[in-house]
């Protein structure tokens, strides 16, 4: 990884710095601008009532691409492993077709979800809470590979290399993330090949990557191509720098890790194209949604019709049954009469952890982890 912030190079042209500007919070009247559009048109968000699907179509998935998406051959794709191991390993996409087959259904949430909620807004990629998506992953698990590597006593970091390469901040990179290696080492992680059935889409991360199950989406690193155990911690930029939650520019701050409970509202009746505002006719309602905790099972959800004045418990569809396991998201549902009026409706869970979902959120500088209970504004007009 090379540092771009010394200017004072003798070369008298730019430098790969100067298309690279410093993080930034937005003034309080500015809008949106159109480096934020820009990236809002290439990325994009779950459609609200795609929430109904227990597993979400590919094309559905919410997607976040850091740089551009690379071009590879799933023919002859390689996975490295080495660094702090007794011996290095080099294995084909084939080779890891051969080895014990794994599906998992896991929720995948991005650290910036709801980002652009906040005020101050942090100058990102402007999510507001549809960044999600549940999809049934098949691979490898990761840890047999590690442990044939051999890996060292010493060894405290797993750092994983993608193939997308790129200008974050004034620093030149390939996009890597490291975890520490005992999560590493958990049977649940995957080297996926495979997404609801079908090889991996190209922006998912072809021919192969890292399902991080209860982590937040950008440790899920996509077009894996190298494994590194280290025995220094990893002070890569995405580890450093990026994601981790400040209060201001000097705070060093925590890292982001594991996903904080969600729940989301599938917006019921029908929405005003404009403001997604939505139009419910009156009588009996089941509002549903989706409810998931990357640090335990969700164990309650609450709804609210009054904009979190009042609650009351919804029917949580069994966690535990099936296929879906402790890393899917679980169907919630209320039933509501639906009178004359305006409301705005939300829900919040609670996992087994006792993490609850905050109405108000603690504002950071990155926008991260932020699961304040979501807002869907409903009119149920008079007949």
């Amino acid at each position: 990884m090379t540092t771009l912030d010394d200017r004072t190079s003798s070369l008298t042209g730019p430098t790969v710095a100067d298309v690279s500007g410093p993080s930034r919070l937005a003034e309080p009247d500015e809008t949106i601008s159109a480096e934020e559009l820009r990236l809002a048109a290439r990325n994009h968000g779950i459609p609200l009532e795609a929430l109904r699907y227990d597993v979400t179509p590919a094309g559905l998935h919410y997607l976040l691409i850091h740089y551009d998406i690379p071009e590879l051959d799933p023919e002859t794709h390689t996975l490295t492993i080495g660094g702090a191991v007794d011996s290095q390993l080099t294995v084909t996409l084939a080779d890891l077709r051969e080895r014990p087959r794994v599906t998992r259904q896991v929720t995948l949430e991005c650290a910036g979800n709801g980002r652009a909620l906040l005020h101050p807004r942090p100058v990102s990629q402007p999510w507001l809470v549809e960044a999600v998506g549940n999809a049934e992953w098949t691979g490898t698990p990761l840890a047999p590979l590690l442990r044939e590597a051999g890996v060292d006593p010493d060894a405290v970091d797993v750092v994983f290399t993608g193939a997308d390469h790129g200008v974050e901040r004034g620093i030149e990179q390939d996009y890597q993330r490291a975890l520490p290696v005992a999560d590493a080492l958990r049977d649940e992680v995957l080297l996926a090949y495979e997404m609801n059935g079908a090889p991996l889409l190209p922006q998912h991360g072809a021919p192969l990557r890292l399902i991080v199950p209860g982590w937040y989406g950008m440790a899920h690193v996509k077009w894996l191509h190298s494994i590194e155990l280290r025995t220094e911690p990893f002070e890569g930029y995405q580890n450093a720098v990026a994601y981790r939650v400040r209060r201001d520019a000097d705070d060093p701050g925590v890292p982001v890790t594991r996903i904080e409970p969600r729940a989301l509202v599938r917006p019921p009746g029908f929405p005003d194209f404009m403001s997604r505002r939505r139009v419910l006719r009156q009588g009996p309602c089941t509002l549903d949604g989706r409810a998931w905790s990357g640090h335990a099972p969700v164990v309650a959800v609450e709804v609210t019709t009054d904009g979190g004045r009042n609650w009351a418990q919804a029917e949580l569809d069994p966690g535990d049954a099936g296929d879906a396991g402790d890393f899917a998201w679980r169907r919630w549902r209320h039933e509501w009469v639906a009178t004359p009026g305006r409301y705005v409706l939300g829900a919040r869970a609670t996992d087994a952890s006792g993490r609850t979902q905050p109405v108000e959120q603690q504002w950071n500088r990155g926008g991260f982890a932020n699961n304040m209970v979501q807002r869907v504004e409903v009119v149920v007009p008079a007949e």
